[in-house]
């Protein structure tokens, strides 16, 4: 006989033992469902693991990005950035001290440091300076002392030389409790290495002194770097010692510490035509570059790397034109005012 106290005439004890079975069930689903995600974030992390970074390998990096510097106008767009508006910026630093404390983070072959010196010594004619050099590859580091010593005109520059990854600078500084400050400070293409890009940035924010300058310098959230990393960032932006960093990241961790900062875009363009070319070696260093990761058309996957060269020929990321595939290499740069 059909029970009319209940739903559609359903016993109470049939009910109780559908009701234990849907949450069986739903718990299951759920179970389901997390085991799925942790496959698939272990998966990420698998064919990750399996690539190499390509900052393991400083000949090939260099080598690279060597390349990748004949093949852009990144050091252009940086000059033009340096001899056209930079001098208003370092006008404002020192305080008519006749010595800055300067330092130099990632500085490379120092080419654009001593570009942004001549600019320096326009505006604070008579200073000396003392310049902290952070560079963590041996061939950079050399490099730039031997363009040191070529110059005649740096007499007033005392240069120290670190061969050193930021973090293990300020590591140095805290060992040493040093309370030096500094009147400038430049991270050029810097913070892709460190572990914590608001504790880095803090750091050296922290080393200023009254109306000190840091300038950091990365490639922008508008450019084709942004799409790429965002798109395959669990399939190579998973190194410790490399980080998938654009402006954006670092204008969102300024604005929500209310820190003061001005940004300047700088457009660059990067020519990629040669990834399209199975077997091309600058194409092959051209693609280590732009994915970070050693040897990428061996070791990646056949699907993986399809993936990248299609969306490296997306809209989104490049234009076409007169047969070739030239990359959004846009950069941005950040300048941010001393605490104090």
């Amino acid at each position: 006989m059909m029970n009319a106290d209940h739903p559609r005439g359903v016993a109470p004890d049939v009910l109780e033992h559908l009701s234990v079975r849907l949450v069986a069930v739903e718990t299951a689903l759920a179970g389901l469902i997390r085991n799925t995600k942790h496959r698939r974030l272990r998966r990420y992390r698998i064919m990750a693991s399996q690539l190499r970074s390509l900052v393991y390998d400083d000949n090939r990096y260099q080598k690279a990005f060597h390349l990748f510097l004949e093949r852009s106008s990144e050091h252009q767009c940086m000059r033009d950035f340096i001899h056209k508006i930079l001098p208003d910026i370092l006008a404002g630093i020192g305080n008519g001290k006749p010595h800055l404390n300067v330092i130099g983070v990632g500085s490379g072959d120092g080419h654009i440091d001593l570009e942004m010196f001549s600019e320096l010594r326009l505006k604070h004619p008579g200073v000396m300076v003392d310049y902290e050099v952070v560079e963590p590859s041996s061939q950079q580091l050399h490099s730039y002392k031997v363009l040191a010593s070529q110059k005649s005109d740096l007499d007033y520059i005392t240069f120290k030389w670190n061969k050193m990854t930021a973090s293990e600078f300020e590591e140095q500084w805290k060992l040493k409790e040093m309370t030096k400050k500094a009147d400038f400070i430049h991270m050029i293409q810097v913070l892709y290495y460190v572990k914590d890009v608001e504790a880095t940035i803090s750091f050296f924010r922290s080393l200023l002194d009254k109306n000190g300058k840091l300038l950091i310098i990365l490639v922008s959230g508008e450019s084709g770097w942004e799409k790429l990393w965002r798109t395959f960032a669990g399939q190579i932006c998973a190194y410790e010692i490399s980080q998938c960093t654009t402006t954006a990241d670092v204008k969102s961790i300024l604005d929500s510490g209310g820190v003061p900062y001005k940004s300047y875009v700088l457009p660059s363009q990067m020519d990629i035509t040669e990834c399209f070319t199975e077997g091309d070696e600058n194409g092959e260093l051209l693609l280590d570059f732009l994915t970070e990761v050693d040897r990428f058309s061996q070791t990646a996957s056949p699907q993986l790397k399809a993936d990248i060269l299609k969306l490296l020929r997306d809209p989104t990321c490049s234009l076409e034109a007169d047969g070739k595939v030239v990359f959004n290499n846009n950069l941005e740069v950040i300048v941010v005012d001393s605490p104090r």
